[in-house]
């Protein structure tokens, strides 16, 4: 099962990472305004929180298995028709990839929770360690890939065969899996989240996180050719070092705040690394591109820490389920703005400056919302 966890998560970024790798040049070869290149680095995390909402029936209508194996048919799916037409059929059918990364976001963690009860920091660090491989080696690989192949649909389109190859090894290890259905309806549960304040931080501070991840991952390359004067292969490169800063950071996060009754110190040295590091990029971009880079990949732990914190604090698989799709379903809605909104301020004022400051007020919220968050207690 671990390995199977695993397999899937490094099929859940780089569909994301590999096409902001290569953004200049899709924007170049569909002749699109600044909106639609802002609107497509939105694109998913609208999805995962629209999409969200459907993971919890899937699971319980088609078992957990079924449901994973069926999201990441859809991802694959999606990757081969983004790459097949013009600007409208980029769109749809990076929507239809990350429908499919939207129910595993939402299932895994469920599966893990189950699955691993003594062992959840453990199992969901190697599980977001595997996101942060996956997303890595979509922002280092592609440049190269479209210089090889001689266009970036073919480099972007190669990623499906990395999920087309998850998906059959899935379906062949869930062959020999047990049966395991999500949690029953959240109606049935108790009573509903939607009155905790408890869940509403989880929330919004798992939104605020989604936001600034999503934001480096579909801006950062950009940001580096524009405002620190780096080429094009360098900046893929520099956003694989935040990616890939992650497998280490997913490794140790989630086992130390496991291990802890609360996670609030852990918060506020992953939210300072996070404002140093845009900071720094908003201020002196060309003074130390790699330290700003670094600062912002070791903050952009608070991924995998918010992940735990969806286990810690409750106190049963249902629960679990529950606060996972309200934290991922709205979460990410939130966060959806993030993207969007730093494109169309670097259209309006010309300059990634401003668009970074914002970032930095909201990484400071993000921070106060933490250290609520993580205060030992459970829903």
């Amino acid at each position: 099962m671990a390995i199977g966890v695993a397999l899937a998560a490094a099929n859940l970024r780089p569909a994301v990472t590999s096409l902001a790798s290569v953004l200049g040049d899709v924007r170049a070869s569909l002749g699109v305004s600044t909106a639609w290149t802002s609107l497509l680095t939105a694109v998913p995390t609208l999805c995962f929180g629209v999409a969200a909402f459907l993971a919890p029936w899937l699971g319980r209508r088609l078992g957990m298995a079924r449901a994973v194996g069926l999201s990441l048919a859809v991802l694959t799916l999606g990757l081969v028709l983004r790459v097949v037409n013009g600007p409208s059929t980029v769109l749809g059918g990076t929507f239809i990839a990350c429908a499919g990364i939207a129910v595993c976001n939402v299932l895994i963690p469920v599966v893990v929770k189950d699955s691993f009860p003594t062992r959840v920091g453990l199992v969901t660090g190697v599980y977001t360690a595997a996101l942060a491989a996956g997303a890595a080696l979509g922002a280092a690989l592609t440049p190269g890939l479209e210089s090889l192949l001689g266009s970036w649909r073919l480099a972007a389109g190669a990623w499906a065969t990395l999920s087309l190859a998850a998906l059959l090894i899935w379906l062949a290890g869930a062959r020999h899996g047990r049966e395991v259905r999500a949690a029953a309806a959240p109606a049935a549960v108790g009573r509903s989240l939607l009155r905790s304040p408890l869940a509403w931080v989880i929330t919004v501070f798992f939104g605020l996180q989604s936001l600034l991840a999503y934001t480096v991952m579909g801006w950062l390359p950009q940001i580096l050719v524009d405002a620190a004067g780096v080429d094009r292969a360098t900046a893929g490169l520099l956003l694989a070092v935040t990616m890939v800063l992650g497998v280490p950071v997913s490794l140790v996060v989630p086992p130390l705040a496991a291990r802890r009754p609360g996670q609030s110190g852990l918060v506020a040295v992953l939210g300072a690394l996070s404002v140093l590091g845009v900071l720094g990029l908003a201020v002196a971009p060309a003074a130390a591109p790699a330290l700003w880079v670094v600062l912002i990949g070791v903050g952009m732990g608070m991924f995998p820490l918010a992940l735990v914190m969806i286990s810690l604090r409750t106190s049963s698989g249902a629960d679990t389920a529950r606060l996972s799709a309200m934290a991922q379903s709205i979460g990410y809605l939130i966060s959806a703005a993030g993207p969007f909104a730093f494109g169309v301020l670097r259209g309006a004022t010309g300059t990634w400056t401003t668009s970074m400051l914002v970032l930095v007020g909201l990484l400071v919220l993000l921070t106060a919302l933490g250290w609520v968050a993580g205060r030992p207690r459970t829903l």
